[in-house]
This record gives C-alpha cells, structure tokens and sequence, in this order.
C-alpha cells in the first residue's frame, strides 16, 4: 500500500497543502525572497540532507590549487581588496558534473561544475558557476525537482531520459541550458579546456558607494575544445576518471593552466529598464551591451596533496562575500545563499568552515559556538554579545553598502517580463546565430538519440520544446526520430 496518495495536491511535510512547487515568496515580482516562506525553506533544507556525505548535485568532481593576479584598474567599480591592481589571491577550484553521481564516468554529457574559493585579505569569496553562463531554472523552489528529475528512478533505481524530458519539457525556462548541454559544452575535452562563469548576476561596490551588477567571465587560456559523441562514449568506458587525470597530470606536468578573468558592468540603475531580466539565471547579458572589462588571470598551479581533505570537504558558497562584492535579487543566487552552506553543515559538519581547507587567511572573531567537531574556539571569553568584558562586536544601523531597494506585496510569481523576455528567445538565438551548421547537424543528431527512448506524452511534447527553440530544428530532429524507429522496424523482428 503506498503510503501517500499521488492523485492529491502537494503538500508540506506536516500535511498542509502547498501554495506552489514553482514559485518562491518574494517581495514583487521582482523582488528579494522571504526567510518566512516556509515552503521554501521545508524543501531546501530537506533537499540539502537526502544523501551523505557525497554531494546532492555536483558529487564527481576534483580541482587544484592557484592564485589569481590582478593585471587591469577595476577600482572604479569595487573596492574589494582581491580585485586590486597587483593583488596575487591565493585560491581553490573544483571542478565537477552536475547529475552524476561520485563513481559516474566524467565524460558523460553534463553542465560542468566551476567552483572559485579564494583566500582574500578580507575573508573567504567565492564565485559559484558552471562552464555555461546560465542555468536551467530562475527559482529555487524548483531546484530539488531538477535534480530528482536527472538521478534515478524510484523503482528501478535507474537513469531515465523519459524523466529528464519530461521535467524539461514541462518547464520551458530550461531550453536556454538545454540547448547549451545538447550542444559542444555539453562534452568538453577537459576542465582545461572549457570557459568557466559566475553564471549569477553579482553586485560590485566601490570606495565612494556607487554600486554596479557584475558578471563573471572566465575564459580559457587553452581554447575551448570538445569531445565528439562517439569520443566521449569510448573514454567514459576506458577511463571514468578522465578530466581528473587530466588536470592533475597537466600540473605535474608544470603545464599550469589558466583561465582570463573577464567581467561585464551594467551601471546599477540599467538593470531597471534593460531587454532583459539580468537576474533571471537563464538569461544572458549581450557583449554588444556591455561589453567584457578584463580584470587579470587566474592560474592553478598545486595540485592537492589529500583529495578527501582538501577537495571532497572543501565547502563553496556565495554567501561568502567580501566588502566590495555583494548578491543581487536573482532568486536562484538568493536559494543557493541559504542552501549551501546547510548542505555543508549536514554534510562535513557543523564547523565546516574550521577545516584548513576553509579557513580564511585571516583572524575571525565570530559568537558562533559549540556544535560538532569544534577546534577553533574564543576561550574563556564572553559568548555574547552586546558584553562589558572587551570582546568586540559590532552594531552598525542604517542602509547597507551592498543591498539594494525592493517595495511590493508578498507574492508567488515568475519574474516580471522585459521588453524581449521569453523562455524561447535566447535558446533560439543560440541556435540560429550562433551554432554553424556543422554544430547543428550534431546538435539534432545528440537531441534524437537522447529522445529516443523517451515515452509518450512526454515524447511529444520534447518534440514541441524542440519547435519553440527553432521550428527547423524542431522538424529535423522529428525527423531523425522517424528515420530511426523506420530502421528499428526494418531491422526488427519479423514476427507478428
């Protein structure tokens, strides 16, 4: 007897009837999300406990150690102390994919992971990305059912494409990132070998309080390369491990790679009025618009000398951030502020952040205390504050230099649409304009053989997903699929 019936609408853990699976609680259509929405809360902190102690999302992965120098003047945007003319930053990457599990091969076709630490004069700062610019959603109340929708089945316990289809297809923001995976990023040769993003819109701050939205462009070094289908099908079975070799040996190598930081600026007040929401994940701002400012390079360079303690337990979050940078109103961003570090508190502990990997550089003098595996402690000193026995506290008042202003009543809605806002527009721009035709030859042969085991309904509306991208492409890979279930029949068993 199945212990819930699945003909009812959702509900909340306790039994009381969810307001959406959609949509989080935010201040307007636009706005900042609520700590006080319940739902959201329930279904992140849930979602953040479901597996230990490998990673929900992003669990294959590995990285290196470097540092980023700073080359270019961008103080008149950030007064952030890492992004100072001349500044050498040292710093962690990891790498990772996003679906697959700790033993799935790394050539499987998958957004890739590009995790940035770096150990600043002013605290810990990191910048959480991928190796596309956006994402496949731009509400986080959605996150949990994304990555359920790319694991396993709950009764087979296998990967289905009919369940990854049928989440897309059902949730049209996603066409943007998916055409992207369809495409060459999806198979990238190596970690080297692929651009990295902040992928979030980010807030800059500089000395005199001027603040600018920041997008974070991480070019390689190496020139972008990838893998075929075929190519990437041989090496996930001869060697599941292989961009982690990859980058490793490179280093050992002395073959240090490196990455070009870039960034795009868009004064503060154009967000307001721009083409399109630039706080929307699954949106891309144009270099035509605003075009990329370099900043300087970043270079790994030490490989780790214990993968578990310095890559599996090291800890990225964006709600590391420094004076000078800050978050913006984008929802997701918003979601991963909270997420993140409760995923890591669940799973490597409480004081995660006092294992060497994620210490900062620099003194803390934090009232957090006690909790599991505690090392780093204040003594006998007060454990309060406001105190009269000399520890320091703070109690600032007034506006903060990195927030910004959000007015509207409480609502569950999708962001407010800009002048050439849809979930269509990008995606099919990417394939028109920016794919040649060799790209999109390979792009309906990947799209076919991905759909071609995926069962009605969901078949036919991933066929109509596909139309909305572009009509042609929508019909080549119809196409594709007819030709090949021709073949399958021709080649079929002849008995009735």
């Amino acid at each position: 007897m199945t212990p819930f019936d699945p003909s009812i609408p959702s509900t909340t853990e306790s039994g009381a009837p969810r307001e959406s699976d959609a949509h989080s609680l935010s201040v307007g259509p636009d706005g900042p999300l609520m700590l006080h929405d319940v739902a959201l809360v329930e279904k992140l902190a849930r979602f953040d406990r479901e597996r230990v102690p490998e990673r929900s999302p992003h669990a294959k992965g590995s990285g290196a150690f470097g540092e980023l120098e700073v080359t270019e003047d961008v103080s008149q945007y950030t007064k952030a102390d890492l992004f100072q003319k001349g500044r050498k930053t040292p710093m962690l990457a990891r790498f990772s994919t996003v679906a697959g599990e700790l033993g799935s091969p790394d050539t499987w076709r998958d957004v890739r992971g590009f995790a940035l630490k770096f150990y600043t004069q002013q605290g810990n700062y990191d910048i959480v990305g991928n190796n596309t610019p956006i994402f496949f959603l731009r509400d986080p109340m959605k996150f949990p059912d994304f990555i359920h929708s790319q694991k396993r089945t709950p009764d087979s316990a296998l990967r289905d494409n009919t369940m990854q289809w049928d989440f897309w297809s059902n949730s049209p923001e996603s066409a943007h990132q998916v055409t992207y995976l369809m495409g060459q990023r999806g198979l990238p040769k190596s970690w080297r070998h692929m651009n990295g993003y902040g992928s979030h819109t980010y807030l800059w701050v500089n000395a005199t309080g001027e603040k600018f939205w920041i997008k974070y462009h991480f070019h390689t070094d190496q020139g972008m390369e990838y893998l075929s289908n075929e190519e990437a099908e041989k090496i996930a079975g001869s060697d599941a491990e292989y961009h982690r070799r990859d980058l490793f040996d490179a280093i050992a190598r002395g073959e240090n790679p490196s990455w070009t930081l870039s960034v795009q600026v868009i004064p503060y007040e154009d967000a307001k009025t721009y083409r399109f929401n630039i706080f929307d994940l699954t949106k891309t701002v144009s270099h035509k618009d605003y075009p990329l400012i370099k900043v300087g390079t970043m270079t790994l360079n030490k490989n780790p000398k214990n993968h578990f303690a310095q890559i599996e337990q090291a800890a990225f979050s964006p709600s590391n951030t420094v004076p000078g940078t800050g978050v913006s109103p984008d929802k997701m961003l918003l979601g991963r502020v909270f997420s993140y570090p409760d995923a890591q508190r669940h799973r490597i502990g409480t004081n995660f952040n006092q294992l060497p990997v994620n210490q900062p550089i620099v003194p803390t003098n934090s009232y957090d205390k006690e909790g599991h595996m505690e090392f780093l402690h204040s003594g006998d000193a007060p454990v309060y504050a406001p105190n009269s026995y000399g520890r320091s506290y703070q109690d600032e008042q007034g506006p903060v230099d990195n927030g910004w202003e959000a007015d509207g009543e409480l609502v569950r809605a999708a962001y407010t649409l800009h002048a050439e806002d849809g979930d269509f527009v990008q995606p099919g721009i990417l394939v028109r304009e920016v794919f040649d035709d060799a790209q999109r030859t390979d792009l309906v042969e990947t799209v076919s053989g991905a759909l071609s085991t995926v069962q009605e309904p969901v078949l036919s509306k991933a066929l109509q997903y596909w139309k909305n991208i572009d009509q042609s492409i929508g019909e080549r890979i119809e196409a594709a699929l007819g030709t090949a279930a021709a073949d399958e029949q021709v080649g079929g068993d002849p008995r009735p």
